[in-house]
């Protein structure tokens, strides 16, 4: 089972300059093949693996088109049965790729794969993006196993298990070749953020199984491309998350869960005014005029099967809020 680890990378030499070791070291493996997708970057950092690092194959896109359109453009150019998608501040561990090749040697229908993701900054801590599994309520609100909105847990062996989850981190993205290029790849339209569950969920409407291998792990920087307080990324996560749910949803519940949702948006833009965080509310109603400007595209991407039984609890928003669990155990 050939398997290509492709890091993703835009001006980010320092980040490679850091991290690519780790890679180098703990990917030499038969069969398995380190790949930089460059999108146009104007740096040095790929004069920087072109003399440190030859035996790296690089794929350069011509131009920036953010995370998703990035790898569906690299992704052309990469053949392999497995892409292992890793963000450029990623650092990999011993033994990261084995058990993640044998789950995917051992079970056909498993198609998309996140390894445990442990925080660089406190490597006992769980990492904002992916924790240990994703999952998502009924609203299409993500959260994590080890991680529920900005509260995380810390590692004590307590997800060291396999098990079938929701969505993928795409920080550390394991997929089938075959089922990326079926899927049509990551929706363009998302830029960064979120495109991962989106594209897990319309693997799982296919019929596919989407794991977490918690004898593999990483450590994540995070925030490296959009710090977690940019009011950019605040956009994008509920601009986009209100598309995964008009893609995904069954048209039986779509109205009357966009509407529900539209009405928690607004709250937590009132939370943020409270917060004395203005730019986080006007990226949230800016968010939402461009998901009615994009509404009658997303529609029009609605395709075959939706799956009904997406969601795992109600509301993630009520449990954290309102009842005050902290943590994955408690839900």
């Amino acid at each position: 089972m050939k398997t290509a680890v492709v890091i993703l990378n835009w001006n980010g030499k320092q980040l490679l300059e850091k991290f690519i070791p780790s890679i180098v070291k703990y990917s030499n493996l038969p069969n398995v093949e380190i790949v930089i997708a460059d999108n146009a970057s104007t740096d040095d950092s790929i004069k920087f693996i072109e003399e440190n690092y030859p035996e790296i194959k690089i794929v350069k896109n011509n131009n920036n088109g953010g995370y998703a359109k990035g790898y569906n453009d690299a992704l052309q150019h990469v053949n392999a049965d497995v892409f292992a998608l890793v963000n450029s501040d990623i650092e990999v561990t011993k033994n990261w790729l084995n058990s993640i090749i044998t789950t995917f040697k051992n079970e056909p229908k498993t198609a998309i794969i996140q390894p445990k993701i442990l925080d660089y900054k406190d490597k006992s801590k769980f990492e904002y993006a992916g924790a240990a599994g994703g999952f998502i309520d009924k609203f299409g609100y993500p959260y994590c196993r080890g991680r529920i909105f900005s509260d995380l847990e810390t590692d004590n062996k307590q997800y060291d298990d396999i098990i079938d989850i929701f969505w993928a981190s795409g920080a550390c993205f394991f997929i089938r070749s075959e089922v990326f290029h079926e899927l049509k790849g990551f929706d363009e339209d998302y830029f960064a953020h979120q495109e991962e569950i989106d594209l897990c969920w319309r693997a799982k409407n296919i019929q596919k199984t989407i794991k977490y291998v918690g004898s593999s792990t990483v450590y994540h920087v995070g925030g490296a491309t959009l710090k977690e307080e940019s009011p950019h990324k605040t956009f994008l996560n509920f601009r986009n998350s209100l598309f995964s749910l008009v893609k995904n949803v069954p048209k039986d519940n779509l109205f009357l869960i966009i509407f529900s949702r539209l009405l928690l948006d607004g709250i937590a833009g009132v939370k943020f005014l409270i917060e004395l965080r203005p730019k986080h509310t006007i990226a949230i109603i800016k968010a939402h005029f461009s998901f009615y400007f994009y509404l009658t595209k997303m529609i029009a991407k609605r395709k075959g099967f939706q799956q009904t039984n997406y969601y795992a609890i109600r509301s993630i928003v009520w449990k954290y809020f309102v009842q005050r669990k902290k943590t994955f155990k408690d839900l």
